[in-house]
């Protein structure tokens, strides 16, 4: 029997890496449902920095066991990826505050031609007419089940624009990095979430008080919600943790359109857990549509030519202008 080839063994591992991914997200997000809309938690950012403190401990456990070595991220790209990282954060629950949930959702799409850009600037990326149009389904699909009311204010606009720009860096600089320093997922979250732990929980008590006005400090905690909250920060690892892996092992843009495969699970849960209205004709054909955008954008950036990095380097005759363009940039130094 042949061996395995490197793509047939590449294939399974993305296909856990994902499946991880929307496990642990839907979970983390049905929890903090449960956690805030039943219970009355509504401390969105220091939770999230709870959530950074167990995965901080999770990774003092893997460096014990030997699945984190010993690794270099510069302080300054430290920094500057937990100003990202935090922002986001902040961003996304300001925005969401500020605007409609219509409009809210428009902004969360608004990501993928966004990290599309950036890949397009910095890392010379083309996509294929096939892909762009996958891309395009797949955000009509999203809208059409998810963006109900939308009223725009100036302060929500600057405020969503903020969360996108600063969610779409945060994604691309986990790429980025993982490639740069030759840094696994382990590794680099490694570096990150202990900063991002301690920098969220001193920053968080004081954005929720803003957000609600509300402490912290004098919630009514019981033991159900305790459990909630430790029930979240074990999940949210998992989330964590995932979202380096699926990132670093693709592209951010992959990680956002296939992504939205998570939006469609927790809209049919919410329907189901949550007794929620509205799950109609419009709805499931919104999710149709999305899915099979996501496929088409699966099976479209597969293929060659479908997203390929570029050189600006000049053909001297016309039979090179067929090795101009290569995905992995093999051909650039024949140009």
């Amino acid at each position: 029997m042949a061996p395995a080839s490197k793509s047939d063994r590449k294939a399974p591992l993305d296909a856990a890496a994902w499946m991880f991914n929307i496990l642990t997200s839907v979970g983390v997000i049905m929890v903090n449902k449960a956690l805030m809309a039943t219970h009355q938690f509504s401390f969105a950012t220091t939770l999230t920095g709870l959530h950074f403190v167990a995965t901080t401990l999770m990774t003092i456990v893997f460096k014990w066991l030997g699945y984190i070595q010993t690794s270099h991220l510069p302080l300054s790209e430290l920094i500057k990826y937990v100003f990202f990282a935090n922002l986001s954060i902040v961003g996304m629950n300001v925005s969401l505050m500020w605007n409609s949930v219509g409009f809210y959702q428009i902004a969360k799409l608004s990501m993928i031609p966004v990290s599309c850009l950036l890949e397009v600037v910095f890392d010379k990326i083309r996509y294929s007419r096939a892909t762009k149009l996958s891309i395009v389904v797949v955000l009509v699909g999203v809208a059409i089940c998810t963006v109900t009311d939308v009223s725009v204010n100036s302060r929500g606009l600057i405020a969503a624009t903020i969360a996108v720009w600063s969610t779409s860096l945060q994604q691309y600089y986990v790429h980025s990095l993982q490639k740069k320093y030759s840094l696994g997922s382990f590794n680099l979250i490694g570096h990150t979430a202990p900063a991002q732990a301690m920098s969220l929980l001193m920053l968080g008590p004081f954005v929720d008080y803003w957000l609600t006005s509300k402490r912290v400090d004098a919630f009514d905690y019981n033991v159900t919600v305790v459990f909630f909250i430790f029930l979240s920060c074990i999940i949210a690892v998992g989330t964590n943790l995932s979202q380096f892996i699926c990132i670093g092992r693709f592209t951010a843009v992959s990680f956002q359109v296939l992504g939205h495969m998570k939006t469609i699970l927790v809209l049919v849960l919410g329907f189901f857990l949550f007794g929620r209205e509205g799950l109609n004709l419009q709805v499931i054909f919104g999710m149709i549509l999305a899915v099979m955008g996501m496929l088409w954008y699966g099976n479209a950036s597969s293929k060659p030519g479908g997203k390929e990095r570029w050189s600006y380097s000049l053909p001297t005759d016309k039979s090179q202008k067929h090795g101009l363009l290569s995905e992995s940039g093999e051909h650039d130094g024949k140009v």
